[in-house]
């Protein structure tokens, strides 16, 4: 069983921009330990600001009451006490003692020789023993120490592995590993060190974190850290999402968390960090289980032949086909049977043509955008030869002064233009047409109900359909228009007006 150490409100809060308010904190906590049930939690840096004591107490406070305490865990420095009051008074039980794991780093950055940091750390972790607060210790910059003195890493561990720490956390943290010599490093350690337990802290540098872990794992490390969506400093920790699929899936090992839960637990770090996911983000990631090539979903079709593991129901996801100008029939037909809309061969080419010349036009079309883009080519049918065309307009729009519409449009092979102003841009458009055919002398319906109305879920990029009704010689009757603009869109439905009038 492999152990997860999440340390998103830790690290990936050192994300630049990122700060995650108390109840925030406590939240993602709760996401995390209660419905996904990763092993631990680094929650916090200690000493950072009393800000971010509050919200270390608010989430302990949860964690007691809820028999989770055991599960936190705080970052702390060898400062002769300070970092364990600290946590000792935010109510947390474990402290990640920071040590240097690396000669360069001991003797450059703390001016220490490496025996007098290893008593400023075993008086650390005695001093913890007798408060009563749990040791593991980051050996930070391990990775720069193995590639640059082993040796030191060695007396390190060796000078440390009797004290009461319960993990050794051996870190790349720089990000400068490859798969390669993680393995061999991490091997090392494990046969150097059988009984001791390790945590492997891989970084993102050169987005080599997942595979990294990869290579940890079948090296003999236990324990591993990640964070959610990937967040961390520069480029960023491994990302929860891909290690669990990595695990199970390459590694055949377990860890025993609900992967359904991984896409609920991102949006919402998503959404309290401000950090978007990128669309291709692997798991969790919007368009990762869309399928856009018309072969792929004819593939599926016929006995999933474009599936792999990564089925998306695992992560509390569903499988997708796009519609655009790669969309074929299978797509198409994929996205109609989950609607529940059946229609003939003839029918679907029209829809698939139709979809096609909008993703030429760049438009985004959706699933809900389907049942707008039938109705409208069903209704159009009705209407066999097109006797009335509009050739040409303009529509203008400026602060202060009313909207105006110039129509240019064609009727029985004559042509003929006009301008008006109006109170919007569709009614400019509505005197000026009227207009045209007072000046004919050709009756002109009465406008009854005029309605808009788009796909759900809000989107601003969403089709506008516009449905007009009208009463011509006493009769009523309806057109519809469908159109990216609304304007646009009423504007198709009164030239399908026009032309059912004149048939």
């Amino acid at each position: 069983m492999i152990e997860i150490m999440d340390t998103t409100l830790r690290d990936g809060e050192q994300t630049s921009g990122v700060s995650f308010a108390a109840h925030e904190k406590l939240g993602i906590a709760q996401m995390l330990l209660n419905e996904l049930g990763v092993n631990r939690l680094e929650i916090a840096s200690a000493r950072v600001s009393e800000g971010e004591f509050e919200g270390v107490k608010k989430v302990s406070n949860w964690a007691k009451r809820t028999n989770n305490l055991h599960k936190l865990e705080v970052l702390g420095f060898v400062d002769n006490g300070a970092s364990l009051q600290w946590i000792e008074k935010s109510g947390c039980r474990v402290i990640n003692l920071l040590a240097k794991g690396s000669y360069k780093h001991v003797t450059e950055q703390l001016r220490r020789t490496p025996e007098q940091h290893f008593e400023d750390i075993n008086n650390e972790v005695l001093l913890a023993q007798q408060i009563g607060i749990e040791v593991n210790i980051y050996l930070e910059t391990w990775s720069n120490g193995m590639i640059d003195s082993p040796d030191y890493v060695f007396q390190m561990v060796d000078a440390l592995k009797d004290l009461p720490i319960k993990r050794f956390m051996i870190t790349d943290t720089l990000g400068i590993l490859n798969p390669l010599n993680t393995y061999d490093y991490c091997r090392q350690m494990v046969e150097r060190y059988p009984d001791l337990q390790f945590d492997f802290h891989a970084h993102n540098d050169y987005d080599l974190a997942v595979a990294n872990i990869f290579s940890a794992i079948r090296a003999g490390i236990k324990g591993i850290h990640t964070t959610v969506n990937g967040l961390g400093e520069r480029a960023g920790n491994a990302p929860l999402s891909s290690v669990l699929a990595v695990i199970k899936d390459q590694l055949k090992e377990e860890t025993g968390l609900k992967e359904e839960k991984i896409n609920k637990v991102s949006r919402l770090v998503e959404s309290f960090s401000g950090i978007r996911v990128a669309p291709n983000r692997p798991i969790v990631g919007e368009s990762v289980f869309t399928q856009c090539a018309g072969v792929h979903a004819d593939g599926d079709k016929k006995n999933c032949l474009y599936y792999n593991d990564l089925l998306p129901e695992r992560f509390g996801r569903v499988r997708e086909y796009a519609l655009g100008k790669t969309s074929g029939k299978s797509n198409i037909s994929k996205n109609l049977e989950a609607l529940g809309i059946d229609m003939d061969d003839d029918t679907m080419k029209k829809v698939t043509e139709r979809i096609i010349e909008l993703g030429d036009k760049k438009e985004m079309v959706t699933q809900e955008d389907l049942p707008y883009i039938v109705s409208d080519l069903l209704n159009q049918e009705a209407i066999t030869e097109q006797k009335i065309k509009i050739l040409n307009y303009s529509l203008s729009l400026a602060q202060g002064l009313r909207p105006v519409a110039t129509l240019k449009i064609e009727i029985d092979g004559g042509t003929y233009e006009q301008s008006a102003s109006g109170d919007g841009q569709y009614d400019a458009f509505m005197r000026a047409l009227r207009m045209i055919y007072t000046d004919l002398g050709r009756p002109f319906p009465m406008l009854t109900n005029y309605s808009v109305s788009i796909p759900p879920g809000g989107r601003t990029d969403a089709f506008v359909q516009t449905i007009i009704s009208w009463n011509f010689a006493g009769v009523d009757f309806k057109t519809r228009g469908l159109d990216g603009d609304q304007t646009e869109a009423a504007i198709k439905a009164t030239i399908k007006m026009l032309n059912k009038i004149s048939s």
